[in-house]
């Protein structure tokens, strides 16, 4: 019988697959991933078909992969096979955000995690390492609408490392960096001198730090908590050259979308879809591939940052 004792926190329900318990309970590399991309990305069969392509890119990069879901008043560590073809052929199950955690556990309904959530559920479930294709960040205009990624925000409280390709360049790159390096959040370019922009590889910023090596990253990683911080440290990685989209294609469809906007009196989170379409329009349905591409390629980048960290930890335990 479990007795709570009265005006004690109750724990959040936390359902481990066997396989990332067992995983954990060895200290062997397991790797974070979101739901959102399986709810809200591609449609159905490609998207389960994709998130079990991301899942194997984990394994092949040698680690244990845990796909989030909120289910029945539980978070989902690691999603069985089952779990993830009903997600991907259910509609309608909303994005969660960190935001969202609580209401949508307190209700018992269904949701996708986004990386800000994911990184919550991440820290509970002790998993310090979270890949997603790329992250949110602070948006064109942003002085005014004050549109920032609540995935910014999170990466000042959850103590993760998270593996991405940057953030689209639809966002303002310059700012979201600038809003790091303020919240001293650590970004690690691993074997790049850019900071990516999710398809494309470069944004045109240098990234703060560069290391090439993947045991110096878990180094970092681990001195970054080491000095009391407890928020993540962001490692990013390039797309490949042959998944890549030219940035500067990419940009001119951005900036005659925001002209087109202006124009027409578009404002807020509208102007954001706008953009996003147009992207899309000039890319002539290449971006759905390099979209997938990028997954593909940070959950196998993960995987290996993962690895490295966990062999990082057994031998500083020694």
């Amino acid at each position: 019988m479990t007795t709570h004792v009265p005006g004690a926190r109750r724990p959040v329900p936390l359902v481990y697959t066997d396989e990332v318990a067992t995983a954990l309970a060895a200290g062997d590399p397991v790797v974070a991933l979101e739901s959102n991309v399986i709810t809200h990305g591609l449609p159905y069969p490609d998207n389960a078909a994709t998130a079990r392509k991301v899942e194997q890119a984990v394994r092949a990069g040698g680690a244990v992969p845990a796909t989030f879901g909120v289910d029945g008043g539980r978070i989902l560590v690691g999603m069985a096979d089952t779990d993830i073809e009903r997600f991907a052929a259910t509609a309608g199950i909303p994005k969660v955000s960190s935001r969202d955690l609580p209401v949508v556990l307190a209700a018992g309904t269904p949701g996708a995690t986004t990386v800000a959530s994911s990184l919550v559920a991440a820290e509970l479930a002790g998993i310090p390492f979270f890949a997603s294709a790329g992250i949110g960040g602070v948006h064109r205009g942003a002085e005014t609408s004050m549109d920032i990624s609540s995935d910014l925000i999170q990466f000042t409280r959850s103590k993760v490392a998270v593996v991405c390709a940057g953030a689209k360049k639809i966002l303002d790159l310059g700012l979201t960096l600038e809003f790091l390096e303020t919240h001293c959040v650590p970004v690690i370019s691993y074997g790049f001198d850019d900071f990516p922009a999710f398809y494309c590889r470069s944004s045109g910023l240098r990234a703060p730090h560069r290391l090439d090596d993947e045991t110096l990253i878990a180094r970092a990683v681990e001195t970054h908590w080491a000095l009391g911080n407890g928020g993540a440290v962001l490692v990013t990685s390039p797309t490949t050259e042959e998944d890549a989209i030219d940035g500067d294609e990419i940009e001119a469809a951005i900036a005659q979308a925001l002209r087109s906007a202006a124009r027409g009196g578009v404002r807020g989170g509208a102007v954001t879809k706008d953009v996003m379409r147009a992207v899309d329009r000039a890319t002539e349905g290449r971006s759905a591939a390099a979209n997938a591409a990028v997954l593909v390629h940070t959950a196998e980048v993960g995987g290996r940052l993962a690895a490295a960290h966990s062999e990082y930890r057994r031998q500083e335990n020694r």
